[in-house]
């Protein structure tokens, strides 16, 4: 974790820091929060998540207009009590993979009783995606949205990827983008069945007609560069063909194996290398000096039996960590940040306060946003109350519903 690069680099959202609210813009004040993660070491006890005790929020509108003491709250025209709850940003979850149709339940019984997992269960799900109406999709991406946010998760990017036609890539897209608008374009998920034979072919599409198709739809574009997907020249040519075209590159790296995945992250300044459970020295060292977010997925190694990527050894040496879901069918299917906080803490090395850092304000930094994934003067008042005393119960009650309640954009909607 290294907030102070994560705040200071150069951002493709910047946010305006208002000194007021509107004239005529109701304010609530959120009193009585036991301990407040503000994530501005400027503010608190000025460490990295900048903690308040004994804290309040005050909102106006859709952005926070101060944090403090809860005996210095200026006077608000509403009032909610926290009842001594702890307050945290609203979670950041900056990598899933929401449209999607069917369910690979065998494949995760299989593979719990002894198969290995591997890049091929995709193929599955491009089938039934493939099958599904829009509304169908719709409809999907919706409930798995709902159920992040109950549990806090405010801000959500989401990819296409199991379409690997031109017309499904960009229904994908469309369908995404009615939901967040964070959306990243992954038509190389892998090479689509109907070339197989051919990669060439299908990385000629990528970048050609399918990109023209779904770049409309996408901030973002993505490239699964890993053995039995695609190469490190490959996911150059798509990454290079994405940028050419205004999408700004994230690269799923390192995931399986060793490869040039990270490499080619920092290189092309993606904005962020996702998985990184296989990294060389050299890896660690280019991602602790670039401002591309190292954005670690332990929902997928849990539910593979794989190898926990090291987050200690990429916080030690400096490099910018987020933590996200993975929310997909096959490999990785939760949605809950708390979950993977939890196992953020036990099995990769990340102390509580990391954990809640990497899940909010680094997964906007893996995001390139400055709005979200913190609360203070300016930030958009994304919040949420536990029921717990502490956001270290986050770890500390692994598996428990602690979310109480939840503002988006100053609205309450849990």
């Amino acid at each position: 974790m290294t907030p102070t690069n994560a705040h200071t680099a150069p951002a493709d959202r910047p946010v305006n820091t208002p000194a007021s609210t509107a004239v005529n813009t109701p304010t609530t004040a959120i009193t009585n929060i036991a301990a407040l993660v503000t994530n501005d070491p400027s503010l608190g006890d000025g460490s990295p998540i900048g903690l308040i005790q004994d804290a309040a929020v005050v909102i106006g509108g859709d952005r926070v207009v101060w944090v403090g003491e809860s005996s210095k709250a200026p006077a608000t025209d509403n009032a909610v009590d926290a009842g001594g709850r702890a307050a945290v940003p609203g979670f950041v979850d900056s990598h899933s993979h929401l449209v999607f149709a069917g369910d690979r339940t065998q494949e995760f019984n299989a593979r719990m009783s002894g198969r290995p997992y591997s890049a091929g269960g995709i193929r599955t799900t491009v089938a039934a995606t493939r099958a599904a109406t829009d509304d169908e999709l719709s409809a999907n991406v919706a409930k798995y949205l709902a159920e992040g946010l109950r549990q806090g998760t405010t801000t959500q990017e989401t990819k296409s990827g199991y379409g690997l036609t031109v017309a499904d890539e960009a229904r994908a897209l469309r369908v995404a983008a009615r939901h967040t608008d964070e959306v990243t374009y992954l038509g190389a998920h892998i090479v689509a069945p109907e070339l197989a034979d051919d990669p060439a072919a299908y990385v000629a599409l990528v970048t050609g007609d399918m990109l023209d198709a779904c770049a409309p739809y996408a901030r973002w574009v993505d490239v699964f560069c890993e053995k039995g997907a695609f190469d490190g020249d490959q996911a150059r040519a798509i990454l290079t063909a994405g940028t050419a075209k205004g999408l700004v590159p994230r690269v799923h790296a390192n995931q399986l194996s060793y490869g040039p995945g990270v490499q080619l992250a920092v290189e092309l300044d993606a904005a962020s290398a996702d998985h990184c459970t296989h990294l060389t020295d050299a890896d660690v060292d280019a991602l602790a000096h670039s401002r591309t977010v190292a954005t670690l997925l332990p929902g997928a190694e849990f539910s593979t039996r794989a190898r926990w990527p090291d987050a200690r050894r990429l916080l030690d040496a400096g490099a910018t960590v987020a933590l996200s879901t993975d929310c997909n069918p096959g490999s990785s299917f939760t949605s809950s940040m708390a979950f993977c906080i939890a196992l953020a803490v036990r099995d990769m090395g990340m102390t509580p306060d990391e954990a809640i850092w990497s899940a909010t304000a680094g997964g906007a930094a893996a995001l390139r946003r400055t709005d979200v994934g913190r609360l203070a003067p300016g930030a958009r008042a994304d919040l949420v109350l536990l029921d717990a005393p502490s956001h270290v119960h986050l770890a500390y009650r692994p598996g428990v519903p602690l979310t109480h309640a939840v503002w988006r954009a100053g609205e309450r909607v849990r």
